[in-house]
């Protein structure tokens, strides 16, 4: 079970989703405009976002961004749009997958429950054991999504947990920037330049730089290396 909201605005399509999301025992909200979206996301918790494109008040890719400057929430992109680079840029935008209309609700049902096993949320009513991955004075703990550096809890986005978990549980190995966008992006390629953002926002919150790495080695045109400081 999770909480979704709906955003979008045919009344018919909105009110099939509901239905069919709430008959799968997910508890449903649902917004018409991506103002509203906003102002749902701003004040309330969920835990996935369907998101369509073509809201009557604001275009849904520019909606995406301003979710992104808010909420780590993940987001399926919903939309008639088949275009391969729109796509592409969906994804570096921040959108976690995306289905094309026409689509069932078991394949939006399959989608969801991707999405949420990937970003570690659900309210599945248990909580499974603990498993802290520790490099130098790293800890991760990928169950509860926390990060700590010499015991300071580290203020992450869910995409750069995900980046520097996946790196701890690879010490000392260098892995490629392909791996990278295939594994944590769930991209099978894709803009490098993405990475690099996200590796330079993680490399502040770890205080270092590329130029004075700690944990984070780049190497060029091979990937990205995560082993503790000497």
């Amino acid at each position: 079970m999770a909480g979704v909201l709906v955003v979008e605005d045919d009344r018919f399509v909105r009110s099939a989703l509901i239905r069919h999301l709430a008959d799968a025992s997910h508890v449903v909200w649902s917004v018409g405009t991506a103002l509203e979206a906003l102002r749902e996301v701003s004040r309330s918790r969920f835990d996935v976002v369907i998101l369509d494109l073509g809201l009557p008040d604001l275009d849904g890719a520019k909606a995406l961004k301003m979710l992104r400057g808010i909420t780590d929430v993940p987001v399926i992109i919903a939309t008639a749009r088949d275009d391969e680079a729109e796509i592409i840029r969906l994804l570096n935008d921040g959108a976690d997958d995306y289905i094309t209309k026409p689509f069932s609700v078991e394949h939006l049902s399959a989608r969801i429950a991707a999405v949420l096993r990937r970003a570690g949320t659900g309210r599945t009513g248990g909580a499974p054991p603990s498993r802290v991955l520790r490099v130098g004075g790293l800890a991760i703990d990928p169950e509860r999504r926390q990060a700590t550096l010499d015991g300071t809890q580290l203020a992450l986005t869910r995409r750069e947990f995900d980046l520097l978990a996946f790196l701890t549980e690879r010490p000392g190995v260098v892995v490629s920037r392909k791996e990278l966008l295939a594994e944590v992006w769930r991209q099978p390629y894709g803009d490098d330049q993405t990475i690099d953002v996200h590796l330079s926002w993680l490399r502040r919150k770890l205080g270092e730089s590329a130029a004075r790495p700690r944990y984070l080695h780049t190497f060029r045109g091979v990937g990205v290396k995560l082993e503790a400081p000497l």
